[in-house]
């Protein structure tokens, strides 16, 4: 049986790319993207003549993770077109750069907003029915660095980041007796492929970036160039896309917890196999080893 999958932030980057991949596997793929009749329309379009040119099951759909009132409405057209969902994706997210100071804290408010509460505001509407079916799978788009390398000017979406995986992992014990999985997956600093660097925010307090700029002149273009000469040539955003096809396609209670896919090796997957080793060996002793593996629904 083909899944109904759910995917925010499909317009561009990780998330169309995935988007596709899941469609050819045969699914039956909502791309979740915000302004699909405006600043989106060509998304749109190009999503519409894909699943023509392949035969496929992908439809955009209007999700502005900011919004509650859209994401409800998204989550109820899926709900009232197929009356289940099987697979959602955190994949949503904005990138900033220059530095922290320069940021006002309304800004980090706003990049907190779209990479963290927004995976809230999906949750609340779409959990309900993977609980009531006792089944599915979430998955949850972390990066590298979490635990990775982190060179300067990228703080701000890196504590992002971060509040986002801590989340994947609370939810992760709390959805298990329900019967959902969670497969958080971890890119590395890909520089191509998505919109990640292009469409980066920028500090609105330009005092403070400039004064910076005296003792760090040129470093978010130094930044970009060397992560950029970190990644081998064949070293594509698709093997991210790729990596979630293939989570979603392993049977129920066979998808991992966590699977990086960082060319680079900035040192992350070695950091999370402690951490996730630590996570494994507390919830034992404290009596919830259970947690750590998905429980058959008893609905």
């Amino acid at each position: 049986m083909s899944n109904i999958v759910l995917i925010t932030g499909a317009s561009s980057g990780f998330g169309a790319l995935t988007a596709r991949a899941l469609a050819d596997q045969g699914n039956t793929v909502y791309a979740g993207m915000r302004q699909t009749t405006t600043r989106n329309a060509p998304q749109v379009e190009a999503a519409a003549e894909y699943a023509r040119e392949h035969g496929v099951d992908l439809r955009s759909i209007e999700l502005d993770v900011n919004s509650q009132e859209s994401v409800d409405a998204a989550v109820a057209q899926v709900i009232a077109e197929h009356d289940r969902i099987d697979v959602l994706i955190h994949n949503a997210g904005h990138m900033v750069t220059g530095p922290v100071e320069a940021f006002t804290p309304e800004q980090l408010a706003e990049l907190y907003d779209v990479n963290v509460l927004s995976t809230q505001r999906v949750n609340r509407a779409a959990l309900p029915h993977l609980r009531a079916a006792g089944r599915g799978l979430v998955i949850w788009v972390s990066s590298s660095s979490v635990k990775g390398g982190t060179p300067p000017y990228l703080g701000p979406y890196f504590a992002a980041k971060a509040g986002m995986d801590s989340l994947a992992v609370s939810y992760a014990a709390e959805l298990a007796r329900w019967g959902v999985e969670t497969s958080i997956v971890v890119p590395g600093s890909f520089t191509s492929g998505t919109n990640h660097f292009a469409h980066s925010g920028r500090p609105k307090d330009t005092d403070v970036e400039a004064a910076y700029e005296t003792k760090y002149p040129g470093l978010v273009d130094q930044v970009a160039k060397k992560l950029a000469g970190l990644f081998p040539a064949d070293a594509d955003a698709s093997m991210v896309s790729a990596e979630i096809a293939r989570i979603v396609a392993l049977p129920a209670g066979r998808r991992p917890y966590r699977v990086h896919i960082d060319p680079a090796n900035d040192g992350s997957e070695e950091v999370s196999e402690v951490a996730d080793r630590i996570r494994r060996e507390f919830l034992t002793r404290v009596g919830l080893a259970d947690l750590l593996t998905v429980t058959s629904s008893g609905n």
